[in-house]
């Protein structure tokens, strides 16, 4: 598959999987707009990383639990040129039951892993032309089809971006394919959670690989068109328990 002369806007690419998400944009011919909220030089480091490979890669700051700057993300990243996709991968994922979740955690996790994700792919929708093809991937995790009562606002977060994907592959088709893949045991957590037991549930008994991480995003990324309001699990298995 080849991304040849396509340009992809990252949010939170600079470290983690979304590090994983650029490479894969970049090895395959694509150009990438990273966007980073604090990890500013671990984005430089990816930048150069990038353009040794040949491909164009820039930077876009910006906090997304402000809505408006979410907002904006898209019109800054179009004065690089035109985007083929974007994919919303930055989130927040923190380890809070509904006791324990304050009116801020609840505002914060809505606004990075709901909120933005929606305001970037209604600017994206906007910026397409008629007779003009894009794409939109959202990142999700497989807590989104199987909440439970750990990471509260993270796992209801997730569940109405799976429900706005699907809501979005209706509404902007048949000019933007939305889809989403939703993570299972892909890296040990950023919260320092223990992962001892991680794998107990997952069928496939063994964590993820980041090439089958970057094999899924380009398949969504330069597959067919006419898959749209899909949500792929790449868990192991682990929303079937």
């Amino acid at each position: 598959m080849s991304l040849q002369g396509k340009t992809v806007l990252i949010t939170g690419g600079a470290i983690r999987i979304g590090r994983a998400l650029c490479l894969a944009v970049a090895e395959r011919g694509g150009d990438v707009i990273v966007h980073y909220g604090r990890s500013k030089e671990p984005a430089e480091k990816l930048q150069a990383e990038i353009q040794a490979m040949g491909r164009s890669a820039h930077l876009v700051q910006a906090d997304l639990s402000h809505p408006r700057r979410a907002a904006q993300l898209v019109t800054r990243a179009l004065n690089f040129g035109s985007l083929f996709a974007v994919v919303n991968n930055a989130s927040i994922f923190e380890p809070l039951t509904p006791v324990e979740t304050s009116f801020e955690d609840w505002e914060k996790h809505l606004a990075i892993n709901l909120t933005a994700p929606f305001l970037i792919s209604q600017a994206f929708a906007a910026s397409i032309r008629p007779g003009e093809h894009g794409r939109i991937v959202n990142i999700l995790d497989w807590r989104a089809l199987r909440p439970g009562g750990d990471h509260f606002p993270y796992s209801v977060s997730k569940a109405a971006l799976a429900a706005l994907t699907r809501s979005l592959a209706i509404a902007l088709a048949p000019d933007i394919t939305v889809n989403g893949i939703a993570f299972g045991a892909i890296l040990p957590p950023s919260d320092g959670g223990k992962t001892e037991n991680l794998l107990t549930f997952v069928p496939a008994r063994r964590w993820a690989e980041l090439r089958e991480v970057e094999e899924t995003l380009v398949f969504l990324l330069d597959g067919p068109r006419y898959i749209t309001g899909e949500i792929i699990h790449l868990d192991g298995g682990r929303h079937l328990i």
